[in-house]
């Protein structure tokens, strides 16, 4: 999901948009952070934050010190230390916002335990970095092979290799628990290589896949959305959604992440109703809830027997409760019902005929009839 001219050239920038990785083309800048405090100046006399935030392949961040006080900014490429090696990755946040962003994300974060910035990648470091980009593709085909060899119930998705070609971390995707030291000790004697295995769950998975929606827009957690939160089934319900499973799922196979966008908007507009579970008595006889308008206030109730809706205001439905609480019983909602005037808006009308389609015919006709002893040209070419 992101620009194919987006490798690197000359000097460590990508290419493509020049702009050091903040471009806005697809997913690109998933990661990336604003900084906000850019071009705010430090207090005299208080250095800057030596620790940077670099991002890595796959939504993976981490922490590092730079302890050589580098002359580094946001987009740069710098070779970091790894187990027992380096790895590759680009800056993502400097300053005093990666001081705000360990605060958030890593409380136990401790700074003389922190792994070291090494040094700016120079084009060597670069050069091997995209190898290992570039072959991480036809090692998740032999992964994949081994594993269907063995016999395993587990989905090789992707692969990540490190900026040293050394270590490679796969992930993937399982129903249950799988026993894969076997396919480990095969795939570090096919590979050479030390190996990692992480298991991701199937929005991770649609999130580094990608694909098109049902809205008709690339996917949000391939695009922007990096925290997945749990969805269920009561956030269709507050929104009065059809509990269709194949409506309500996406490419995952799990409830669709945008269920919890306006979840709030509904929760606070439900504040003001009543309880839909209770029936309206009246002398028809019981009145029973069918749907809610939450951003128009009303709510429709309708009698067995009956397919006639009545729409209700939520203050009304409170005054008929409260009436029945107190044994009374109204005749019939339809004096309670909401009164809708038709507004009759003035359409199109066709006031000369421009709209017809034979409106010349008439002139024509009458223009022949005008000049008859005009000559056509059939006869003037007899002549």
């Amino acid at each position: 999901m992101s620009c194919k001219s987006c490798s690197s050239s000359g000097g460590g920038k990508p290419k493509g948009c020049l702009t050091n990785g903040t471009c806005s083309t697809s997913g690109c800048n998933k990661l990336e952070v604003y900084d906000w405090l850019a071009n705010i100046d430090l207090p005299l006399g208080q250095q800057a934050y030596d620790v940077l935030e670099v991002r890595f392949k796959n939504s993976r961040k981490d922490f590092f010190r730079n302890v050589q006080k580098l002359q580094i900014q946001a987009g740069d490429i710098v070779v970091v230390d790894a187990v027992s090696g380096f790895d590759v990755g680009i800056v993502s946040v400097v300053g005093e916002l990666a001081r705000i962003q360990v605060r958030k994300k890593k409380k136990d974060f401790k700074l003389l335990e922190a792994s070291k910035v090494i040094r700016i990648a120079n084009q060597k470091d670069i050069d091997l970095w995209i190898k290992a980009r570039s072959k991480e593709k036809e090692l998740m085909y032999k992964a994949r092979t081994l594993a269907l060899n063995i016999g395993l119930e587990m989905k090789i998705s992707d692969v990540e290799y490190q900026g040293d070609m050394s270590k490679a971390i796969f992930y993937y995707t399982a129903d249950g628990r799988v026993d894969f030291r076997q396919l480990i000790k095969n795939m570090a004697g096919e590979f050479r290589i030390r190996i990692e295995m992480k298991q991701i769950g199937s929005r991770q998975e649609s999130s580094r896949l990608g694909g098109i929606g049902s809205c008709g827009r690339e996917l949000c957690c391939s695009t922007w959305l990096t925290d997945f939160r749990s969805v269920s089934t009561s956030a269709a319900r507050y929104q009065q959604l059809s509990l269709n499973p194949q409506k309500l799922a996406g490419q995952c196979g799990k409830l669709k992440c945008c269920l919890n966008y306006e979840l709030d908007a509904y929760l606070e507009g439900l504040k003001g109703f009543p309880r839909t579970d209770l029936r309206l008595k009246t002398q028809k006889g019981e009145a029973y809830h069918v749907k809610t308008d939450v951003f128009k206030g009303t709510m429709w109730y309708a009698f067995r027997g009956e397919n006639e809706l009545y729409p209700l205001t939520p203050i009304r439905v409170k005054e008929i409760i409260d009436s029945n609480k107190k044994g009374n019983k109204p005749d019939d909602l339809k004096d309670y019902q909401i009164k809708e005037t038709v507004v009759v808006e003035d359409g199109y009308t066709n006031v000369v005929g421009q709209d017809s389609v034979s409106r010349f015919e008439k002139s024509f006709t009458k223009m022949r009839r005008k000049n008859p002893l005009r000559k056509t040209r059939s006869n003037r070419n007899k002549e």
